[in-house]
């Protein structure tokens, strides 16, 4: 898998969606946000990997209001494709297995584990 994908819910808290075929992806992505801004949108490569942060395309908000952010850890080959926002929208949101999961799980109890 070429994405760790950190994000909530309408009720659901933070939480790993994909794990990028990491028993424990939270280590990798650490290390990865550790090393950019805390922007609301951003695309940075760290260590041969990218850093993308950007708030939900839909302006979909938790309930309390928050507007919802989606990170991801892109790894290689998809890392040499995103170099913007507006790319890591096109190559990854744009995917139904993101975009579209993302629209059918935001509002459910709970989206269950992450799956590699």
């Amino acid at each position: 898998m070429t994405l760790i994908w950190a994000t909530r819910g309408r009720t659901w808290g933070h939480r790993f969606l994909l794990d990028g075929g990491h028993a424990d992806p939270l280590p990798i992505y650490d290390e990865v946000f550790s090393h950019v801004a805390d922007e609301r949108e951003l695309c940075a490569e760290v260590g041969g990997r990218v850093a993308l942060r950007f708030a939900d395309p839909q302006g979909r908000k938790d309930l309390a209001g928050r507007i919802i952010v989606h990170e991801f850890v892109v790894f290689l080959p998809l890392a040499a494709k995103v170099v913007t926002v507006d790319e890591g929208l096109q190559h990854i949101w744009n995917r139904p297995d993101i975009g579209d999961r993302y629209s059918e799980i935001w509002n459910v109890p709970d989206p269950g584990a992450a799956v590699t």
